[in-house]
């Protein structure tokens, strides 16, 4: 597992909110790995994986949005049925709590990419 940093972006729950942040961050030569994206009600929040983590932050902010910066582990896991059942019990077992994630794949993948917030990021990541 690799340890790396994820930005939870505030937003309005709007048309255009996920565009205006997208934009921001191309402006400032950033690149999205990967993203998640939820609302409730009014509210909206996007989390990026991006190449330059502090450089997002700070445009972010500076353009008025608040952003959270919390360390997440980012792991390849086998495209195959089971493969998650297996990863969330290995971290249960070692009573690590899973506060949030998300995963993709493409389909005829032999691999799925996985990104979890963990209550317990040093023993997460040592685990193979």
């Amino acid at each position: 597992m690799a340890k790396m940093n994820q930005l939870t972006v505030s937003c309005q729950n709007r048309p255009g909110a996920l565009a205006e942040i997208a934009e921001i961050l191309s402006k400032a030569d950033v690149n999205i790995l990967a993203f998640n994206a939820g609302s409730a009600g009014s509210m909206g929040y996007v989390q990026f994986i991006v190449d330059h983590p502090s450089r997002a932050k700070k445009r972010l902010e500076s353009k008025g949005f608040s952003c959270y910066e919390e360390q997440v582990v980012h792991l390849t896991v086998p495209n195959v049925p089971g493969s998650l059942f297996r990863l969330a019990s290995r971290l249960a077992a070692k009573d690590i709590n899973i506060g949030a994630g998300y995963q993709t794949t493409v389909e005829g993948s032999k691999t799925a990419t996985v990104v979890l917030a963990v209550s317990n990021l040093a023993v997460a990541d040592r685990m193979r």
